[in-house]
């Protein structure tokens, strides 16, 4: 008797369609990470990261909140902590960007030298540093000997100055700020602070604790002043000048000073891109409606 090999063959029909149906599956899945991985590539989102100045930081992170929604596919990171932490991140190369409210001390640029970091200063915006008081306060004037008699400690009551009866309450900012340290060399110069002063970590507290204290006297960046506080007007030698926007642009206003950004080298990418745009006609109107003055 003939035996029959229609089983067989259909046995390897099945398993040759198996076979061919795993390849095809292979490929497909194949094809499919190559897809994930063009998409990933494609959506690959640039990065640099930004720290420093409390003073300058409403002005960058409204600047990288427009900037990053028309550009989607970048991606700006900004923190606060005072110009001397950002400068020192700087200087370890954990930043892209440095932001100051100061120039940069001689002993970090050369640590910055020692450590193969190039900075390289960009003033982006003006700003006038703004002596505060209590609105409830009378007194709305003051000179620079005043106000270096009350911060080193010769001045102690409101009486000497023409307010009334008061202890003074010294609000100070603390020393990584680079507010603090333009305030001590251009009003203290090389005379030290009074050693019962309140330190605050930024404008924000500054402007709260004079609200919130009728003997209270702080000093702020222009941006940060509200009807909650009362600006003095300032006399350097030359004349009381009030703290006004058209007196800080025209240079008439002795607090008058530079914001920066340092990065190391000049910038490229997306951190040259970032500094273009403060410093373009739609960087201006952002400066403008933060508070501070065009470079």
């Amino acid at each position: 008797m003939i035996k029959s090999h229609k089983p067989l063959i259909i046995i390897l029909i099945l398993l040759l369609a198996l076979f061919a149906a795993g390849c095809l599956n292979e490929n497909d899945n194949t094809q499919d990470e190559k897809t994930n991985e063009t998409v990933t590539e494609h959506t690959k989102v640039e990065k640099i990261n930004i720290e420093g100045s409390t003073t300058v930081f409403p002005l960058a992170q409204a600047a990288a909140e427009i900037y990053m929604e028309n550009h989607p596919e970048k991606s700006i990171n900004v923190i606060s902590g005072g110009s001397t932490t950002g400068i020192k991140a700087l200087i370890e190369g954990e930043v892209d960007i440095a932001m100051a409210s100061r120039k940069m001390k001689y002993s970090e640029k050369k640590a910055a030298e020692a450590n193969g970091i190039d900075p390289v200063e960009h003033v982006i915006a003006w700003d006038g540093l703004t002596v505060v008081v209590n609105p409830e306060n009378p007194v709305d004037q003051l000179t620079y000997e005043q106000i270096k008699g009350i911060y080193d400690g010769s001045i102690s009551n409101w009486a000497e100055v023409g307010g009334e009866d008061q202890k003074i309450i010294i609000q100070n900012r603390d020393p990584s700020s680079g507010t603090y340290g333009y305030f001590k060399d251009e009003i203290l110069g090389d005379v030290k602070f009074r050693p019962d002063l309140v330190s605050r970590d930024s404008n924000g507290a500054i402007v709260q604790a004079v609200t919130q204290e009728d003997a209270a006297i702080g000093y702020i960046g222009f941006a940060y002043l509200d009807d909650s506080v009362k600006a003095v007007d300032i006399d350097s030698g030359n004349g009381m000048v009030e703290p006004t926007s058209e007196n800080i642009l025209s240079g008439k206003y002795p607090l008058a000073r530079p914001l920066h950004f340092y990065t190391d080298g000049q910038p490229t990418g997306l951190a040259a891109d970032f500094i273009g745009f403060i410093l373009s006609e739609e960087g201006t109107i952002i400066i403008n409606d933060v508070g501070y003055f065009p470079a």
